[in-house]
């Protein structure tokens, strides 16, 4: 039976979609049967970081309205059989979509995944609420700065609110020399400020710029910093025990485990 993640964010530009295809991509090379959900309605982004854009014309709207079949509807990944992708509607919008359907249908395909990865538009909208409510787990990434913070911490008090049993935090596109000099907001004061347990601390580097223009999420690069970062979540989201990256005087310390 599948764990279904919601990753979420407060607003937009925090690298939240490039979270989910770089954890889904990672738990699939671990060898779990995965399915990546764009739910961001109108303004999908999740196919083309995957590099899987225009290989399907059906979304989840059409398995609602029982127009096809999941097995149709689904783009599999050439490079792992075990991570799919299901669209979202490009030319609807999200007032089109019946939460309570949205639920019916994840619940569906629990059976047949382990993880279950729902990619929701920016914000705290109908898209995050209908994630939210089909999630068992979610998942808020956020930037080093006072915006993106400030808006995590609504997400973090909404998801209180809705009673979600399970919240963690990814801090995203950290430069390690502008923390260093106090021109950027550290780990710890980013964790107390939003009450969210942390699950991983990503540095910016430039494969990331590289991984987003080829569609290869940065997992699949060796030399990248940023799917280090992204492979230990997903190792840590299947429980396993794996340090969260430290900095020193130059950079992350990293290690693939």
């Amino acid at each position: 039976m599948a764990e279904v993640l919601a990753i979420v964010s407060g607003k937009g530009g925090v690298g939240k979609t490039t979270a989910a295809a770089n954890i889904g991509t990672a738990l699939a090379a671990m060898g779990h049967k995965v399915l990546l959900i764009d739910a961001d309605v109108g303004l999908r982004n999740l196919d083309a970081a995957l590099g899987m854009q225009d290989r399907s014309t059906y979304h989840f709207l059409d398995i609602i309205n029982n127009q096809c079949s999941l097995e149709k509807a689904i783009v599999k990944d050439e490079r792992y059989p075990g991570l799919a992708l299901l669209l979202a509607p490009q030319f609807n919008s999200i007032d089109d979509i019946d939460g309570r359907a949205f639920k019916r249908m994840i619940n569906s395909f629990k059976k047949n995944h382990d993880y279950i990865l729902i990619d929701c538009a920016a914000g705290i909208g109908k898209s995050f609420e209908m994630a939210c409510d089909a999630a068992d787990t979610a998942i808020i990434v956020a930037t080093p700065d006072i915006l993106s913070i400030r808006d995590a911490d609504r997400v973090a008090a909404m998801l209180e609110k809705r009673g979600a049993d399970k919240a963690f935090l990814i801090i995203n596109k950290i430069n390690v020399d502008m923390v260093k000099k106090g021109d950027m907001i550290d780990i710890d004061t980013i964790v107390n400020a939003v009450a969210v347990s942390l699950i991983g601390a990503v540095p910016l580097d430039e494969y990331i710029t590289i991984s987003i223009n080829k569609g290869k999420p940065a997992v699949l690069l060796p030399k990248s910093n940023t799917g280090v970062a992204f492979l230990n979540i997903a190792k840590r989201i299947t429980g396993a025990k794996v340090p969260i990256m430290k900095l020193n005087k130059k950079r992350f310390f990293l290690k693939r485990r």
